[in-house]
């Protein structure tokens, strides 16, 4: 397979100081999402350079985000800005050998907060919502009824191979 490089980026400190989120797990995660995936997204396929990144934030970042590029003014835990959404995609595709996927941005306050509210650890959580930002960054969406359970369906294999249980049980 072609590289697929994860630019991470610790804005807020906390991911690695309390979390525990490290390289080797957003790579391991990275890996089983795109070892789940792969057939499914055709230009994966191609003879190119993929590259993503990942920027690890906090609440008020992803509220002015949310804000601003969604018109929801407060907080989420994850943002995705999915490059295939522009309307050049596929002409960069073609031309460029370095592929740009675009941007996963989580909130640390609203993971942790959700973490404890489903009595989680915040390591499964992340691995969860990065998961879920990486489908989106691949094309899956959640909108219509048949997406959703499309992309939670992959969701939860991908979190198999990583010893996670399904976030969707009840």
């Amino acid at each position: 397979m072609n590289k697929f490089e994860i630019l991470t980026c610790f804005e807020d400190e906390r991911w690695q100081s309390l979390a525990g989120i490290d390289e080797t797990l957003i790579l391991k995660v990275r890996d089983a999402v795109l070892s789940t995936i792969k057939k499914e997204v055709d230009f994966l396929s191609l003879d190119k350079d993929f590259m993503l990144n990942l920027v690890l934030s906090d609440d008020q970042t992803v509220h002015q985000l949310n804000k601003q590029f969604r018109n929801i003014d407060r907080p989420t835990n994850v943002l995705s800005f999915a490059n295939i959404d522009d309307p050049f995609f596929d002409e960069i595709l073609k031309s460029a050998e370095d592929i740009e996927l675009g941007d996963v941005i989580m909130a640390f306050e609203t993971l942790s907060k959700e973490a404890d509210e489903l009595e989680i650890s915040l390591k499964d959580h992340f691995c969860h919502l990065w998961v879920h930002g990486m489908l989106h960054i691949l094309g899956y969406d959640h909108i219509k009824d048949n997406e959703r359970l499309e992309m939670e369906a992959r969701e939860v294999e991908i979190l198999k191979k990583l010893g996670i249980e399904n976030p969707y049980q009840e």
